[in-house]
């Protein structure tokens, strides 16, 4: 049975996915599905850098604004939901073009990744994250070390979701967390997938993501993020702990100036960047394009002209 096209844009934050999508998506009639894992809250507009609806200039996005900021999503959850928005694509015969930065949303659809079937468990999750609390991240860390070193070796001890994760799988399946991870290696594509990935030298990527951070706070970030504490939403929640939150929580609270907080929004970002950059250089089905070096329209151009190109010779 012959695979249904799925084309894929993924690169680090700043680096300008959203706009060279959106002119791609114009070119080959296709419908957007966001693999970003802070543009699915709603009310959160300004940090996560979401696409207004000018910016998305008639293109359908999927995967925006779908759930509150108090809501659990996992992976597993977007897989389920960004599968369906491709299916319902394919049948309005257009195409899907997956975009976003985050890595783990992106393979999850790409390669059909298998997930733990153990159900979540709060009281669990709960007395882990107050070990964690109480002892530091490293205890919890090396909790997971002696259940599952694999796992360990991958997972960041900071990534502290993911850690409590990892463990609650090996406690609850009786089988590591590396395994279900390398049980997604060994599946294959359900896709017939062209993936592009954009590209910046580091300098100017890093002063992009310092003007991007400036343009925030002048369109009213701080204001944003005081709006979600009077609606009631704790500073512990997963979604606002994310970048650019945490820092101006802290801020609002005392704890650092608003320079500070600026200061540690660009750093945590350009952190953030090198990590994304670093996941999806893994990927040899990736075809890369410098977009500093290319500009935007000749970058536009060449991914269309590769997608018509390989549509021909199937």
């Amino acid at each position: 049975m012959k695979k249904k096209l799925l084309v894929v844009i993924v690169g680090p934050t700043a680096v300008g996915k959203t706009e060279i999508a959106i002119e791609v998506a114009k070119k080959i009639d296709a419908e957007i599905v966001s693999a970003d894992s802070m543009q699915i809250y709603r009310y959160m507009d300004i940090g996560t850098a979401k696409p207004s609806q000018e910016e998305q200039d008639g293109i359908v996005h999927h995967m925006i604004d779908i759930i509150d900021p108090d809501e659990e999503f996992s992976a597993a959850d977007f897989q389920v939901r960004a599968k369906e928005c491709i299916e319902d694509i394919h049948k309005r015969n257009k195409i899907p073009l997956l975009t976003g930065g985050t890595g783990f949303y992106i393979n999850s659809i790409c390669y059909n990744y298998t997930f733990s079937n153990a159900q979540k468990d709060d009281s669990f999750r709960s007395l882990l994250q107050k070990e964690a609390e109480q002892y530091g991240n490293e205890y919890l860390h090396k909790k997971l070390q002696q259940l599952d070193p694999i796992a360990a070796q991958k997972i960041h001890p900071n990534n502290l979701r993911r850690v409590i994760r990892a463990i609650e799988v090996c406690i609850k399946t009786g089988k590591p967390f590396s395994y279900y991870e390398e049980k997604t290696k060994k599946q294959e594509s359900k896709y017939n997938l062209l993936m592009y990935g954009l590209t910046r030298p580091r300098d100017e990527l890093y002063r992009r993501i310092d003007e991007r951070v400036n343009k925030m706070i002048d369109m009213g970030l701080i204001e944003e993020v005081q709006r979600l504490l009077k609606m009631g939403y704790s500073p512990d929640l997963n979604s606002m702990r994310g970048l650019g939150y945490s820092q101006i929580i802290d801020y609002l609270y005392g704890k650092t100036t608003l320079k500070e907080a600026i200061y540690l929004i660009a750093r945590d970002t350009r952190h953030y960047a090198k990590r994304q950059y670093t996941w999806f250089l893994r990927d040899k089905n990736i075809l890369w394009f410098d977009v500093s070096k290319e500009g935007k329209e000749k970058t536009i151009s060449n991914i269309v002209n590769d997608i018509e190109g390989k549509l021909k010779n199937t």
